[in-house]
């Protein structure tokens, strides 16, 4: 099923590379999204959500000219209509090329030719816009999601049997109320495995949807925890999520899913869908502010 992906994966993954500390923009591996989206029926030509793919680098690091090192949380941000996505080893892989690399002047200077290196090197791997940005460690962090409620308080646990652990979107279930309701709920056990690495990769998901139908809890717990022994990666898992649940509700119901995933090798990945109609204030939030250890950063 993922031949092309597992080819375009053992160009340097898996393998010691050479020279991985002087600068190589040729360590980037585009993944096609397409191979993954098909198998749910999502079409890159008619995408049934908007969406971003958000990445922070914490570890960071370069030289000026002088030899002075400089370290910075960077921020990468590209949408989710691209054709492609960037694999994560190969993106660290091509961030510690910059390690040993002397660039600029002074630490302002080094900063803006990196920014624009890395934008111009991922905007043409990945055939789009690509955003680079570097925050401060004194840059203003403000809790984002703060409506979102733990599914876990609105069941009861005795009650609860999982059985599944291959993703089952058969075990969703509903119930139609008499008026529109809105929901914030999330769910801190998603884990699904990289697809290339088969390394674990755990996460938080946000979920808010507005509807007469009610998705049920114990249901929904069944079916976030069916990823756990999936092979996917952190975006495909986001949109799997959310065309499952945009599959049984209702036509014109909004939807909104965002997975944060914790960091693995100094990157952590944080994609979001929102259907096209969605009006959650935090769809916005998320243009401008993102997570940073389950914090915004106001940017």
């Amino acid at each position: 099923m993922y031949n092309q992906t597992e080819k375009i994966a053992s160009t340097f993954l898996g393998k010691k590379v050479d020279g991985s500390e002087k600068y190589n923009p040729e360590l980037l591996v585009a993944i096609p999204r397409f191979e993954n989206r098909e198998q749910y029926d999502i079409h890159n030509n008619a995408l049934p959500f908007f969406g971003w793919d958000v990445w922070h680098a914490y570890e960071f690091s370069c030289l000026t000219k002088n030899g002075i090192p400089v370290t910075r949380l960077m921020k990468l941000k590209y949408n989710c209509n691209s054709e492609f996505l960037v694999e994560s080893k190969s993106l660290k892989l091509y961030l510690n090329s910059f390690n040993m690399t002397r660039l600029g002047n002074n630490i302002t200077e080094c900063l803006e030719i990196c920014k624009n290196k890395i934008e111009k090197d991922m905007s043409e791997r990945l055939k789009t816009e690509v955003s680079v940005n570097f925050i401060n460690n004194n840059t203003e962090r403000v809790e984002i999601f703060s409506e979102f409620k733990n599914i876990m308080d609105f069941v009861d646990e005795s009650n609860l049997k999982i059985e599944h652990y291959k993703e089952a979107p058969q075990v969703l279930d509903t119930e139609q109320k008499d008026i529109v309701n809105t929901y914030y709920i999330t769910f801190d056990s998603l884990r699904s495995n990289c697809r290339v690495t088969h390394q674990p990769d755990f996460g938080d998901v946000f979920i808010y949807y507005k509807s007469k139908k009610h998705i049920k809890e114990n249901s929904l717990i069944e079916y976030l925890t069916s990823f756990r022994s999936e092979y996917h990666f952190h975006e495909e898992c986001c949109e799997m999520i959310f065309k499952r649940l945009l599959d049984i509700l209702d036509t014109g119901d909004e939807l909104f899913v965002c997975a944060l995933y914790t960091r693995r090798g100094g990157i952590d990945i944080c994609p979001s869908r929102w259907s096209k109609n969605c009006n959650i204030q935090d769809v916005n939030k998320l243009i401008d502010i993102t997570s940073y250890a389950r914090n915004g950063i106001k940017q």
